[in-house]
């Protein structure tokens, strides 16, 4: 099958499945969080409890991460994502059913979290590092490329969807289709042929494992660089299910309609960026274009802290979406192609450790500074932060990671 430059990678038709019922799972998975920060504002009206809520979920990847790329190198991977694809359906579905029935409480929601995080933390790096199997090495940078501009897009695509769903249907669809995504996405398992076999070279004990991996990547200056600026966009730009449902509710004053208009904006922001992505496919994403693509989405929060206008917080919103994606994107990118295919799951562990682990603290931030002080403050905050951040790793990179 025939397929432009861009998108050679779909060639491959284990990939040309994956890809797409991984799209599927993963915009669905995106509208359940979203929709459960609404629920959960429409059950306490706390922005701290919110906050709290992204803090429980995320946790387990925060503790866990770097032990289950470890495991994601030991076991064979198609198996293991069966598998917690069943659980990430499970979950959605009891969820659904709470909402729908009128029975949901607040620490229900809490619990189904911290199951939905166990669940990830064993799901993201045997599903990032399954990708690379899928393909021939020629192919391997665009389907590195396309698989991490869907899966950065698809977190702020689906929270669009979710936002337009909610103001016309409410929260409980989102969470029905969730689960329906899921049945999807093992049935596309289930027919696949590369059966992800752990490397011959993963046999070492649990714990030199680890420390093997995490040598590595600290070893490595271009790793180091991915990671920090991962560390720092993923602890302050990716909040939005946190604080864009503030921004819509208290500072413009939106219903939930206006609330998926804004959730739109950002999700048009990231189809932009994944279609960047996507045909550019570089194997060695420039770091000039990683740190202004920083450097821009930490700005557009400094203007979201001070505008009280629709239509400039919408446009901000888009920025904040594309560049967001293209850097998390080339990050992930730059990652796996620098790592031995013995070592993928283990150094992508430690991706999926701060772009979904440090997610946590950075929401818990949000909410308790959004409830303290109010979103606008909670905005400016992050941005500030964020260059902070940006400015140390260019220091880092300038006197020493440009040696390499």
């Amino acid at each position: 099958m025939a397929f432009p430059h861009g998108l050679r990678a779909l060639r491959h038709r284990d990939f040309r499945r994956f890809y797409g019922a991984q799209i599927v799972a993963q915009v669905g998975s995106w509208m359940q969080l979203v929709s459960q920060s609404w629920l959960v504002l429409q059950l306490t009206g706390s922005p701290l409890r919110l906050g709290l809520i992204s803090t429980l979920q995320f946790a387990p990847v925060l503790l866990f991460s770097v032990v289950s790329g470890a495991v994601a190198d030991r076991l064979p991977k198609r198996r293991v994502l069966v598998a917690t694809q069943a659980t990430l359906g499970s979950q959605a579905l009891l969820l659904g059913l709470l909402a729908a029935t009128g029975r949901v409480e607040y620490w229900h929601v809490a619990a189904l979290g911290l199951v939905l995080g166990f669940a990830n933390v064993t799901d993201q790096p045997a599903r990032q590092s399954y990708v690379v199997e899928m393909v021939g090495r020629e192919d391997v940078a665009n389907a590195v490329a396309l698989n991490s501009a869907s899966f950065n897009a698809a977190r702020i695509v689906g929270p669009a969807v979710a936002g337009v769903v909610i103001g016309r249907w409410g929260v409980v669809p989102s969470f029905f289709a969730n689960a329906a995504g899921f049945v999807c996405v093992i049935a596309t398992l289930l027919r696949l042929r590369a059966p992800g076999l752990p490397s011959r070279e993963a046999r070492v004990p649990m714990l030199e494992a680890i420390r093997e991996g995490l040598a590595y990547a600290f070893r490595t200056p271009r790793v180091r660089l991915a990671l920090g600026l991962v560390f720092g966009v993923s602890l302050c730009v990716f909040n939005f299910t946190v604080y864009v449902p503030l921004l819509a509710r208290d500072v413009l004053g939106l219903g939930a309609e206006g609330f998926g208009f804004l959730m739109a904006a950002l999700g048009v922001g990231a189809v932009a960026g994944a279609l960047t992505v996507g045909v550019l496919g570089t194997r060695e994403p420039p770091v000039a274009a990683m740190f202004a693509a920083a450097a821009l989405a930490f700005t557009t929060l400094l203007g979201l802290g001070l505008t009280r206008h629709v239509g400039v917080a919408t446009a901000l919103l888009f920025v904040t979406g594309y560049f967001g994606l293209v850097l998390m994107a080339t990050c992930n990118t730059a990652m796996q192609l620098s790592a031995p295919d013995a070592l993928r799951g283990r150094v992508m562990s430690l991706y999926t450790w701060l772009s979904s682990g440090v997610f946590p603290v950075g929401a818990f931030i949000v909410g308790a500074i959004a409830e303290a002080w109010g979103v606008s403050i909670a905005f400016v905050w992050n941005g500030a932060l964020g260059l902070a951040i940006l400015a140390v790793l260019a220091l880092w990179w300038r006197v020493r990671g440009s040696r390499a």
